[in-house]
């Protein structure tokens, strides 16, 4: 879905990777569920969705979109 600006059609996504530091295996399921219930609140507030969450014991990724 395009968002539409005045005399602009846009479609912005954005990949971020977050790393535990020098990747020490700290995330475990507990964790990565909470993880996903914060961000997905916390892009709601910034009228944005997230479209993917995954992730290992020293990393995360999301993929998020901007909604208008």
């Amino acid at each position: 879905m395009y968002n539409h600006g005045f005399r602009s059609i846009y479609k912005l996504n954005a990949h971020i990777v977050l790393v535990v530091k020098y990747r020490r295996k700290a995330i475990n399921g507990e964790i990565l569920n909470r993880l996903k219930e914060i961000f997905t609140h916390t892009l709601k507030k910034w009228d944005c969705e997230l479209l993917e969450f995954n992730g290992e014991s020293d990393h995360v990724h999301l993929l998020m979109s901007k909604i208008t």
